[in-house]
């Protein structure tokens, strides 16, 4: 099994627990300024070759999070595709 199969293994059934109003909110989800303002410093570090090992998982940890919302904000929005047609 790939990574990728086993996330979409672990969110498809969370995304079936979505109803139309909770599919429209994960949408619509914004990250908070100031998290993406960290998120924006640690990939210059990064890019830079200067992270420490903390930064470094810290990194790891909100990119991770980041892929985990991107994944289900797809699913929300296959949801809510045959609403939108």
């Amino acid at each position: 099994m790939s990574p990728e199969q086993g996330v979409d293994g672990l969110l498809e059934p969370l995304s079936r627990c979505l109803d139309a109003e909770s599919a429209r909110r994960v949408v619509e989800l914004q990250v908070a300024q100031s998290v993406q303002d960290r998120i924006d410093t640690l990939a210059t570090a990064a890019n830079e070759g200067v992270l420490s090992e903390g930064e470094r998982s810290e990194y790891e940890a909100l990119i991770n999070a980041a892929d985990f919302i991107s994944i289900l904000k797809l699913k929300a929005r296959r949801y809510l595709k045959p609403e939108l047609q």
